[in-house]
């Protein structure tokens, strides 16, 4: 078999025939079979628990099949572990970063390397390649003080100094600008050009048609097709992915009420030596209205966050709910107060991981359920809690006595999400509300914040996923090293005008005539 890339013919790279991967009452590969072509740039697509983590893990040698093999370059290929997979000419980026703040550029390259080079000669090699392919980098600076851009930079180059075939790229852009992503799909092209495949795994559906040659599909660990994504909408990828029809969340027809939350003039000092402190933040919020805050990974956002739910505190009078000043009230007080909060990291912070999911439900949900008496706690309330949240959020669990890490990320995210919005809140903050989730959880997600808001909850959302905040947000703000934008309506707001304020343009447009 070749393949037809505009006028160029490719041979397959990597042939995956038959492989299968079970874990414990869990079949996640079953049977998969497809071709990566040299040069191509192949999308695998497939929602949360269609085995897209497992199938990568075993092309990148972190896990073993069970049955069927692969075959790289006409050679019979298994590797043990990642060092072979990268000999092999197999590189990987992760959606999460794996890099050293207190560690500059260069040696954190030369910590993902077999053999580095000296580091002077390693970062020359740095300079060279980061230009050649558009991702300039300086490989004297810390990494704790790049922008979530420059650390994606800094994971792909050390992929491209390792010459590979085949890269594999895991939710690329979710830390980007639009103008960055531009930057990024160029890069891409130039190396598909140059004969590198790409194994791209997203869930933003108008990124694979502009960008990738072919799409596989993957439903409950089997390939239910392989396509050209070009020639299918988002919506028909999407429900290729879940097996049913998808509909926009619908946003309630609702006037806003009075201003319940307002920020004031707030300047904060982050408590994470490599964090973002905010300053001069002012914005009011009303309820009803959905607010939506952009910005690229580590500008503000888990301040801001952690600002607004208590676990920093400020001048009491600088943050107001309801008319009463709670700058300086920690984060149960402001939950009985009806403010509360969905961090974006989900073990550690929303959830504790080695806790049940009942035991994490009375963590947040004590005082504004009102689960303890003198001391004591009402076990059968709180249990019956988390099972409510379970069922009116479809968390695919066992039960409420399953451990929090037990979950996978986009079923833990549904439960911690659910369990805020079903504390009947004055308030809600959100930080990444659909990060890894599926297009049917993300969806059921976002309209469970909108009839929030439709019965007079004020929401505000943080994300970095710009489609989502304009299909949900009334309006719209940036935030850039710690700064807040104007306040502007979302209606009517273009990618390009967004990706500007993103980028620090905050004196772009007047601020609307709710913020302050």
């Amino acid at each position: 078999m070749v393949f037809n890339k505009g006028k160029a013919m490719r041979k397959p790279l990597l042939c995956l025939k038959g492989l299968t991967k079970a874990y414990p009452g869990v079949l996640a590969n079953d049977d998969v079979s497809f071709e990566i072509g040299e040069g191509q740039v192949h999308a695998l697509l497939g929602e949360n628990g269609a085995g897209k983590s497992t199938l990568v893990k075993m092309i990148y040698g972190l896990v073993k099949p069970d049955q069927g093999e692969m075959i790289l370059r006409g050679q019979p290929y298994a590797p043990s572990q990642p060092s072979e997979a990268r000999r092999n000419g197999v590189a990987m980026v992760f959606q999460h970063f794996s890099l050293f703040d207190a560690m500059d550029v260069a040696e954190n390259v030369a910590l993902g390397m077999e053999n580095p080079p000296p580091l002077r000669d390693l970062a020359q090699r740095i300079r060279d390649v980061s230009e050649e392919y558009g991702l300039p980098l300086d490989p004297t600076r810390l990494v704790g003080d790049l922008s979530a851009g420059e650390r994606q930079r800094v994971e792909i180059v050390r992929c491209l100094l390792q010459d590979p075939k085949l890269l594999i790229m895991d939710e690329p852009t979710s830390v980007l600008t639009p103008q960055e992503v531009d930057v990024l799909f160029k890069t891409l092209r130039q190396l598909s050009a140059e004969g590198t495949a790409i194994l791209y795994i997203s869930h933003k559906l108008d990124e694979i048609r502009a960008l990738c040659d072919e799409a596989t599909i993957l439903r409950g660990g089997r390939k239910i097709a392989t396509c050209d994504p070009r020639e299918k909408s988002s919506r028909e990828l999407a429900e290729l992915m879940v097996g049913q029809i998808l509909t926009p969340p619908e946003k309630p027809d609702r006037p806003l009420g009075d201003v319940v939350l307002q920020v004031d003039k707030l300047s904060l000092a982050s408590n994470n030596p490599f964090g973002t402190s905010l300053k001069n933040i002012s914005f009011s919020l009303r309820a009803g209205e959905v607010l939506g805050i952009a910005g690229v990974a580590g500008n503000g956002q888990d301040e801001l966050l952690l600002m607004l739910s208590g676990e920093l505190t400020a001048p009491a009078e600088q943050v107001r709910l309801k008319d009463k000043a709670i700058g300086n009230l920690g984060p149960n007080a402001r939950r009985s107060l009806g403010l509360v909060a969905a961090p974006e990291e989900r073990l550690g912070h929303a959830a504790a991981p080695d806790m049940s999911l009942t035991e994490n439900a009375l963590l947040s949900a004590a005082e504004r359920k009102k689960l303890t008496k003198y001391g004591f706690i009402n076990w059968r309330a709180t249990d019956a809690f988390a099972r409510e949240v379970i069922a009116r959020f479809d968390v695919r669990t066992p039960g409420s006595h399953v451990l929090a890490r037990a979950l996978s990320g986009g079923n833990l995210q549904k439960y911690v999400i659910g369990r805020e919005i079903e504390l009947d809140p004055d308030v809600i903050v959100v930080n990444q509300p659909t990060w890894g989730v599926d297009a049917a959880a993300a969806a059921f997600i976002r309209q469970a914040l909108l009839d929030l808001a439709g019965k007079g909850a004020a929401v505000l959302v943080i994300s970095q996923d710009l489609d989502e905040l304009l299909e949900v947000a009334d309006s719209f703000a940036a935030l850039n090293e710690g700064r807040l934008t104007p306040v502007r309506p979302a209606k009517g707001l273009s990618v390009e005008e967004i990706g500007l304020m993103m980028g620090g343009a905050h004196d772009m447009h007047p601020a609307h005539e709710g913020s302050a």
